[in-house]
């Protein structure tokens, strides 16, 4: 089978997706939606290159040639060379991962090819439908993307509904996280020794700006600074900004907090697996590939509502919900975790068995693959404009 993803090429996410479906044989292509460099863990697969990527880390056994390009049109237009690629290719199956880039990428070459366009699963990422599907400048872009797909895929059943709302005319083919599964029995040796209430760190997803509210969780650790003695932050994806405000911080409140720079996948499971509490705040997200980590490796996941693991998770049981806005219920959580060691076991116990019946790559992995060989023998519409 001859698969074409499109997608953010630079994202761990698109590289532990693809990871997948390696050893079965079949015939792995990327189509990159923007420049920047080329993800140190995307192996066996041909890169079809549209913006001279950084290749500089690179696996070798990945392969990067020029992506095609249209005649008579400029090498900028890159739906352009997306259809031609698509001409020239002839995948069984193409899947963008993301909707508003990836997706939308799809739709503007699927315009080009005519009829007898490959079948073409779309993935929702993260916030793309319940928050940015809410704002007007989007909402056109969504519906041509949720319209024009063959076959949808997303985090969560409240994604599902949304995608209908906003369009969605295909087949729904999974419900699975999007950066695939975890090899939950290799990343126990990530795991601090003993429960996770002995730990002594605590770990801060870094992300602020038009939805990532880093700040806010920073504010609440200040707030429960009396509760952090003894203890380590960690915030990590951190910006600049976000930087200057944890150094400031731990200057006035006396909190050790550090800042982790580039992290591998490795490093951060690690990092998890070390952590009496993860916190990830956000105005809107699919299930969180933070929380999943959080909960995989041990560590009490404290998450904005936004988060659609409420699904199956349970407030104040194995996680804790807070506004992304409120500094103040966010410190409350903060300082419940930290002391209340029941708590924090008891959550372990029941994270690690949700995590082995529903995250294990032992299950996510033959659902991966399912979807594509479904995907492949079926004929896909020709393309809706």
């Amino acid at each position: 089978m001859r698969i074409l993803f499109v997608a953010m090429a630079h994202s761990v996410h698109t590289a532990r997706w693809i990871a997948q479906l390696r050893g079965r044989g079949w015939d792995l292509h990327l189509f990159p939606v923007e420049p920047g460099r080329l993800h140190p863990e995307l192996r066996e697969i041909t890169i079809h290159d549209a913006f001279a990527c950084d290749r500089s880390l690179l696996a070798a056994s990945a392969r990067v040639v020029p992506a095609l390009a249209e005649r008579d049109t400029a090498s900028s237009d890159v739906a352009g060379r997306l259809a031609a690629t698509l001409r020239g290719l002839r995948p069984d199956v193409v899947h963008s991962l993301e909707l508003l880039k990836a997706g939308r990428l799809v739709q503007e070459a699927g315009t080009r090819l005519g009829s007898g366009p490959p079948p073409w699963i779309a993935s929702n990422w993260g916030s793309e439908i319940a928050l940015l599907g809410r704002l007007p400048q989007y909402q056109e872009s969504l519906r041509k993307v949720l319209e024009g797909c063959d076959y949808y895929a997303c985090e969560c059943r409240r994604d599902v509904a949304l995608a209908r709302d906003h369009g969605l005319r295909g087949e729904l083919v999974a419900v699975l996280p999007v950066a695939g599964g975890y090899d939950l029995d290799a990343l126990r040796a990530a795991r601090q020794v003993g429960p996770p209430s002995r730990r002594r760190l605590v770990l801060l997803k870094g992300y602020q700006g038009w939805a990532g509210r880093a700040l806010v969780g920073l504010r609440a650790l200040e707030r429960a600074a009396d509760c952090l003695h003894g203890y380590r932050v960690v915030i990590h994806s951190a910006d600049a900004d976000v930087a200057l405000a944890a150094h400031l911080a731990s200057q006035d409140s006396g909190i050790p907090i550090d800042i982790a720079s580039e992290c591998s996948h490795a490093e951060m499971m690690r990092l998890h697996g070390h952590a009496r509490l993860s916190i990830g705040l956000s105005l809107g997200d699919g299930i969180s590939t933070s929380l999943l980590e959080a909960m995989v490796m041990g560590s009490f996941p404290i998450q904005s509502r936004s988060s659609c693991a409420q699904e199956w998770m349970v407030d104040g049981v194995n996680a804790l919900f807070v506004h992304p806005n409120d500094p103040d219920e966010a410190a409350a959580a903060v300082r419940r975790v930290l002391t209340d060691d029941d708590l924090v076991d008891r959550a372990d116990e029941l994270n690690q068995r949700l995590a082995r019946e529903r995250f294990d790559a032992s299950v996510v992995r033959p659902q991966a693959i399912a979807l594509y060989e479904a995907a492949a023998v079926r004929t896909a519409p020709e393309v809706r404009s």
